[in-house]
């Protein structure tokens, strides 16, 4: 039998929390209070003392129900629904994500901060249900804009990890103490690059001391190792209750080319092998300071392969970065022929690193990419392959997933807010069912165009895969994808999506800002083929890029900087400034 919520505008049941109930769980008990309230339009209470009749119990007042269970961590929960009561409970995040599991059970969907789904049911059951949750991945994260800025909509959708700087009353976050590329805050070339040259990465037999992390350190000096253990050291005081913190290479290729350097990597068959014995020792002799801190590193670029002696330390986490890749075929199957260049010159693919380093080390974290970083506003055919690649991760032990994401603070127009709604999905289980959270989302966000942008999205992965084109993460727009008949079929599946929500003024604004992305690749595209450029055409999109309240579609440079380089003739408008250098007064 069902358990009976509401009836008639009347609540049929309490909602208890223990005395003495953690934050979290006041929080989660008010958020079912205000959503079940919101449904049945009957006023719920939340209150501190179980009473005679239907309770709802929510944290410490379930376990008298479930009984204990150690193996839920942070962020597992149980949820237990029989006709006599409702139960709930789980970790710190857990408790508040066993709320949510719930409400969606009820029709609730929270698809973004400004859109949501609550059903209007007077007379409200709760089916019978005995649901026990823990995550495949203990870390789970991506940069999408809103989500740094509405740490509540986070909670909601499962992410636990740095981007979402989430307060401990709705359940806290794992936070990084820096985030990566951090040499430059270890050894700064600002501080010792004149008088110590020797500190810093030899390249072509010179040292080279560039700042803002523009070189890379010289791993085998001891006294680098010296300088960096204390300065993560001061860094660790300085943030108490940091879970991790970054020691990783920085962000140009490859590492240090001295002889010592170099003959390390050669024994280890992988610059990753030297990485290693530097970033072990440094978590070896802060361990008995900061036991429970992780020292976090990159397999990234050139140590990105396995080595073959040196393993990380049990307080060592290895980050494994996707950047090469191919993101419109899943990396299982995919044949492109990309690859990183080990010593002894031949190459290895990311699945088959990935592979072995989730044989090699138990704490395997990755770093993914989700989107087109030179022009955020092409559409990015992966939402095929982003399923299948979670999937891959999990299946090669994978412990955490950070998914890099348009980090722009003013979002972006490439359906961006349904694949941030389905990389949330996907991070809390790998195997759900995509293609229904693509329908769901669909369908509610953009309405009576929902079965367009459906169409939209399948006519895009079915030409990458018929014509097996291979897509980057920073690939231009000249790809074979983008040709004109691909734009054009593209354009008009859009053209029918504005038709259908005419007169839904919310939708149709959703509609348009999407259509954008079409507008550009074909704007950029006939700018490089150096065809006469209307005037009146490239004001009218960045009017129109603005009026969306959009701002960057690069990552590194602002609006004005590239629509200068669309004037100028050049892909980027990093080819105007040192990209490590932020450009402009706000990039937005």
């Amino acid at each position: 039998m069902s358990f009976q919520l509401a009836k008639d505008g009347k609540a049929l049941a309490l909602i208890v929390t223990a005395k003495g109930a953690s934050e979290q769980e006041a929080y989660a008990a008010t958020e079912l209070r205000n959503y079940l309230t919101m449904i049945s339009g009957a006023a719920f209470d939340a209150v501190q003392q179980a009473a005679e009749g239907k309770n709802i119990c929510v944290g410490a007042a379930a376990r008298e129900l479930l009984g204990s269970d150690d193996g839920l961590g942070e962020d597992g929960f149980r949820l237990k629904v029989t006709d006599e009561y409702v139960a709930i409970d789980g970790g710190k995040r857990g408790v508040i994500y066993g709320v949510y599991e719930f409400l969606e059970a009820l029709g609730c969907r929270f698809f973004t901060p400004e859109c949501e789904k609550v059903p209007v049911i007077s007379c409200l059951a709760a089916e019978p249900a005995d649901v026990r949750r823990v995550p495949v991945f203990e870390y789970r994260d991506h940069n999408y804009h809103y989500f740094r800025t509405c740490p509540r909509f986070a909670v909601k959708t499962r992410l636990n990890g740095n981007s979402a700087n989430i307060p401990e009353r709705f359940g806290g976050h794992n936070a990084y103490t820096w985030f990566v590329h951090t040499f430059e805050n270890l050894v700064p070339t600002t501080v010792y690059g004149q008088e110590h040259p020797e500190y810093f990465a030899m390249y072509d037999g010179k040292r080279r001391t560039l700042d803002r992390g523009r070189t890379q350190l010289c791993l085998t000096n001891p006294e680098v190792l010296s300088i960096a253990t204390e300065s993560a050291r001061r860094a660790l005081k300085e943030h108490p209750g940091t879970r991790i913190i970054s020691i990783s290479q920085n962000d140009v290729t490859p590492g240090c080319q001295c002889e010592n350097c170099l003959a390390a990597d050669r024994e280890e068959g992988s610059p990753a092998g030297t990485l290693l014995r530097f970033v072990n020792a440094i978590a070896e002799a802060l361990e008995p300071e900061f036991p429970d801190v992780i020292f976090d590193t990159l397999a990234y670029n050139h140590t990105r392969p396995v080595p073959k002696i040196t393993r990380p330390r049990h307080n060592v986490c290895v980050r494994l970065c996707s950047i090469e890749c191919c993101f419109s075929h899943p990396f299982e199957t995919c044949d492109d022929d990309r690859g990183v260049t080990l010593p002894d010159g031949t190459k290895s693919s990311f699945i088959h690193d990935l592979k072995q380093w989730g044989e090699y080390h138990d704490r395997l974290y990755i770093w993914d990419y989700t989107t087109c970083f030179a022009h955020y506003a092409a559409p990015f055919p992966n939402w095929r392959t982003l399923a299948p690649n979670m999937r891959s991760f999990a299946n090669n032990h994978v412990k955490g997933v950070f998914e890099q994401a348009n980090g722009s603070v003013r979002g972006g127009a490439d359906f961006n807010e349904m694949r941030a709604y389905l990389i949330g999905k996907l991070l809390w289980d790998p195997w759900c069912d995509a293609e229904k959270h693509i329908r769901e989302f669909s369908d509610f966000y953009y309405g009576a165009a929902g079965e367009y942008v459906r169409e939209y999205i399948g006519a895009l992965c079915d030409r990458a895969e018929k014509d097996d084109i291979h897509v980057g993460f920073n690939d231009q727009t000249e790809t074979p994808l983008y040709d004109e008949k691909m734009l054009a079929q593209l354009d008009e599946i859009m053209g029918r999506a504005e038709e259908a929500v005419q007169g839904d003024v919310i939708r149709l604004f959703r509609v348009k800002k999407a259509r954008m992305c079409v507008r550009w690749v074909r704007l950029k595209n006939k700018n490089m083929r150096g065809e006469e450029m209307d005037p009146q055409e490239v004001s009218s999109f960045f009017t129109d890029w603005r009026a969306y309240g959009l701002g960057r579609l690069d990552e590194w440079v602002n609006i004005e900087t590239t629509h200068r380089a669309l004037v100028k003739r050049v892909w980027r408008g990093v080819q105007f400034y040192d990209h490590w250098v932020a450009e402009g007064p706000e990039l937005y």
